[in-house]
């Protein structure tokens, strides 16, 4: 399957390493370059910014899609190339859905988690069939991913359920993966 789009979930925040905002900034050229539309929460703050205006700047297409009620906190970002605004975060999310060939999960807190969630559980329930994975930079994933493995071994994930979230431990690993 050729990669058209791709929603990226991480933080309305920077977090206390700069190295994600870097790798933010490294993915967001290479989504450009690559001719893959940015598909993202529609926010001008924190990772989501960074990533919003790298892609800008190296001439790619973004769609940004905020709730209503966020456009204040988050900021919405004017100057991406559609912004769209939903009346809350179900239809936010099910809108990135729709729009995104590949879903990628980047540094981020409890939105992050619950978009990464929601997409696992649909392909979980046989809703789709697209690339779902989590980019590990600066390791800023690995409780996360362990969890994750806990719950196979506990018997509460079945394997094969677990194997639909790749993992990538950088961008380029991740641009490599899903430019084939």
């Amino acid at each position: 399957m050729t990669i058209r789009s791709c929603a990226v979930f991480c933080g309305s925040r920077f977090g206390h390493n700069p190295a994600y905002a870097e790798s933010m900034t490294q993915l967001g050229t290479a989504l450009a370059k690559a001719n893959i539309t940015l598909i993202y929460g529609g926010g001008h703050v924190g990772l989501m910014g960074t990533v919003a205006d790298s892609t800008l700047e190296a001439g790619g297409r973004v769609i940004g899609i905020i709730p209503t009620f966020l456009h204040q906190r988050e900021i919405m970002h004017h100057g991406v190339t559609e912004l769209e605004i939903t009346p809350d975060m179900h239809t936010r999310k099910a809108r990135m859905f729709e729009l995104s060939d590949a879903f990628a999960i980047l540094p981020g807190g409890f939105g992050t988690f619950d978009e990464m969630m929601e997409i696992v559980t649909w392909r979980q329930l046989n809703l789709h069939n697209k690339t779902i994975t989590i980019v590990n930079v600066h390791g800023w994933a690995t409780s996360l991913i362990q969890v994750l493995d806990d719950a196979v071994e506990q018997g509460f994930v079945a394997p094969e359920t677990r194997s639909f979230i790749t993992i990538c431990s950088d961008v380029s690993e991740f641009i490599s993966l899903i430019t084939v």
